[in-house]
């Protein structure tokens, strides 16, 4: 048995699959913690790496890691980590990004130079607020990585050269992933110089190999792993439900959205995945069971005992502020009180529904990019939540399935390790998950749901301007 592994290092753990590189058949796994915040010392991430793979590597050809997008990892020239990393979901950033496009000639010129127009998660963002608010800090930069970058490199023993993917570049806001290239001036422009970047390598192509002969892949981004993980084909469009929400689909053509929804990312494979994300998903549903003092179960059981619409109540779930649209400092809103409907019930159900109904126009928005949904995929944390299934089916126009429960973004990466050992001209399929519908076919779409969400929305988009 020939064996693979892949590492998800998010934003709240990491993750270790071990996989028959053949078949994809689970192993072993190992999981350690990350501590909840927006920056940190990447050091942290390494300990806790370290910690995730005691004692289940034995056997092991090859590794690849997916990781968060965007944060941001600056090295001085003796490779010394210079500050914490700022993550994706640091918004401090956010008029750093909006200075950017407004120099640069505006959003359309990012979006034909990069597919994407910044916000204050991309990594281009990020060195700009370095730039302007530490400034002897941004003057040491000598080594500029991503988190998974990092990662990769210190498990190669730290070597000149560093590597990166065209998935994970393609969010830094200064690769294209049209032309493959790095846009430098962008970074010049961003930090006043430009220090050393990752190269980028292919989707199947070995960064590294360890000392004891282990291959090292060029890892990806979290995003690009799971729908690598999930046998992402045309058609599919991915709704995923973690920290944060990201609605994305396979193309093999790049997008450029000069409104700035739809970031046009490229995947894992060698082709392209636009995608939108959201700040806010699984921790809304935290956040009001928490309020309700109500367990995530009997959240989902409150949820479905009411009526869809929640009769009149629409929450808007901008709890940590918003990424799409791009309101960084605005905050969630509860609309529609009476004294008749605010009760527990209710508020179960426009928790679930907003957090849905935030992923509805991400769907909405790819397909005004070109996509062609014809189906939903529901993962991460709250797709476990029976509510969110059940609720999910009068939320989106598509029918909408359930995969098997996986480490999906682990499962890419371990895909990708698997890749690289085979060589073969396209990564390995792994049919190790099913799927279901998600509700009976007496659950009925509800189009007024949005219609009503996008109202009050919309209203707290144009006071907020």
């Amino acid at each position: 048995m020939v064996l693979v592994a892949g590492v998800d290092s998010s934003t709240q753990s990491v993750k270790v699959v071990v996989r028959d590189a053949h078949t994809g058949e689970l192993v072993r796994q190992g999981r350690s913690p990350h501590p909840d915040t927006t920056e940190v010392n990447p050091e942290i991430w390494v300990s806790a790496l370290s910690a995730a793979m005691s004692g289940i590597l034995d056997g092991v050809t090859a590794i690849s890691i997916a990781g968060q997008q965007h944060g941001m990892v600056v090295l001085d020239e003796h490779d010394q980590v210079i500050r914490p990393a700022l993550l994706w979901n640091d918004t401090r950033s956010a008029q750093d990004a909006l200075d950017l496009v407004d120099e640069e000639g505006g959003p359309e010129f990012w979006a034909n130079a990069v597919g994407s127009v910044p916000v204050a998660s991309f990594t281009v963002s990020k060195i700009r607020w370095l730039a302007r608010n530490e400034p002897h800090n941004a003057a040491r930069v000598a080594k500029l990585m991503l988190p998974h970058d990092y990662l990769t490199w210190c498990l190669a023993g730290q070597p000149d050269e560093f590597y990166t993917d065209r998935g994970d570049a393609s969010g830094t806001g200064y690769w294209s992933p049209a032309l493959g290239s790095y846009q430098s001036e962008l970074v010049q422009r961003a930090l006043g110089h430009v220090p050393q970047l990752p190269k980028v390598l292919g989707p199947s192509v070995a960064a590294y190999e360890t000392s004891n002969g282990v291959m090292l892949g060029a890892g990806t981004g979290d995003n690009m792993a799971a729908a690598l993980g999930l046998n992402v084909q045309p058609g599919d469009v991915v709704v995923s439900l973690g920290t944060s929400g990201t609605a994305f689909a396979g193309s093999r053509i790049p997008s450029a959205d000069p409104t700035g929804i739809v970031a046009g990312f490229a995947d894992a494979t060698g082709n392209f995945l636009p995608l939108v994300c959201t700040l806010n998903a699984a921790r809304i549903l935290d956040s009001t069971a928490a309020m309700l003092r109500v367990s995530l179960e009997r959240l989902g059981e409150l949820a479905l005992s009411a009526k869809s619409g929640a009769e009149g109540l629409v929450l808007i779930p901008y709890f940590d502020g918003e990424r799409t649209p791009n309101l960084p400092d605005s905050s969630g809103s509860l609309h529609g009180i009476t004294r008749t409907n605010f009760v527990d019930a209710n508020i179960a159900r426009a928790a679930v529904e907003g957090m849905l109904l935030g992923m509805a126009e991400a769907v909405e928005a790819l397909e005004q990019q070109g996509v062609v949904a014809q189906r939903i995929l529901i993962i991460g944390g709250a797709a476990a939540n029976r509510a969110v299934a059940q609720v999910a089916a009068t939320i989106f126009a598509q029918p909408v399935f359930i995969p098997t429960p996986d480490e999906y973004v682990a499962l890419g990466a371990a895909k990708q390790a698997a890749w690289c050992v085979s060589q073969e001209a396209a990564p390995p399929t792994w049919h190790t998950s099913g799927q279901t519908l998600a509700a009976p076919v007496s659950t009925q779409f509800n189009a007024a749901l949005l219609d009503r969400y996008q109202n009050y929305r919309g209203a707290l988009y144009d006071l907020s301007r």
